[in-house]
């Protein structure tokens, strides 16, 4: 655990800093998922997860439940279109707990970020709301040419001042190459055991939902629990509609009784 201060500068702890992301590049891996409520952040938080990312809007709720995590805000690139947008955006979300931000940017806004000192994440390989210019949700990098194109992408968002970079659905053995020839922190997501930070989205790594991508692992069965509950909510309202049907609740005991005599002085009064 590191003591260091917020970007509000008030004193916290973290279980990481930016600092120990960059000299544990090649020694040591990390993990991180999503979360969207206090919830799974602490769920996260107790299992030993060190990395969280979210979206802005549920950022509050991450630091509340992981205030020790390392977190990384993402700004939504549609509604900061220009780069001091950006940057205004990414000051608010450092200033609110923070402590990177996902900008899957061009370098040029990305080494704006950087020169104010902003730790920034960017996205690589399949991205998904850009994934037209690759021909649609596809792995990328299975062909050299591709591969070396995508290799320069990674040199230039570090040349930019990256911090880290999202590799998603990367073929494993380019991944692995890359990741040992650049100075980011590379967070795999589905691209094989190669980066710095393994990552999956937290529905997929409990099992909420029947199907996932091809490179997530269910190690939970959350979606067979929920099932379980929804029946047994369904058979207890049941119960519930039924017992006042036929008149046996409420009870005597789920009710609360006058005194006979006041009840007749009641009724007196009211006749």
């Amino acid at each position: 655990m590191k003591k260091t201060f917020s970007f509000a500068g008030a004193p916290v702890e973290r279980v990481l800093t930016v600092k120990c992301l960059r000299d544990a590049k090649g020694k040591r891996k990390f993990t991180q998922t999503t979360a969207t409520t206090e919830e799974e952040a602490r769920a996260a938080s107790e299992a030993g997860i060190e990395m969280l990312i979210g979206g802005a809007p549920v950022l509050g709720a991450m630091r509340a439940g992981a205030p020790q995590a390392f977190i990384t805000a993402g700004v939504h690139i549609w509604s900061f279109p220009s780069k001091d947008e950006i940057l205004a955006q990414a000051f608010k979300l450092l200033e609110a707990g923070a402590d990177a931000i996902y900008c899957p940017r061009e370098p040029r806004i990305v080494e704006h970020l950087a020169e104010a000192k902003v730790p920034v994440m960017g996205h690589l390989g399949l991205v998904p709301r850009m994934a037209t210019w690759t021909g649609g949700v596809r792995a990328i990098g299975r062909t050299a040419d591709e591969a070396v194109r995508l290799f320069h992408d990674f040199k230039d968002l570090e040349n930019a001042g990256a911090l880290m970079v999202e590799a998603e659905v990367i073929a494993a053995e380019v991944l692995a190459e890359i990741a040992q020839r650049t100075s980011l922190t590379v967070v795999s997501l589905g691209s094989g055991p190669g980066g710095d930070v393994d990552y999956l989205f937290q529905e997929d790594i409990c099992g909420e939902t029947p199907t996932r991508p091809r490179h997530a692992r269910a190690f939970g069965d959350l979606a067979a629990l929920r099932e379980q509950m929804n029946a047994a909510r369904v058979a207890a309202l049941a119960a519930f509609r039924e017992s006042v049907n036929d008149g046996s609740f409420p009870a005597a005991a789920e009710t609360v009784s006058t005194d006979l005599q006041e009840l007749a002085d009641f009724l007196e009064r009211i006749s």
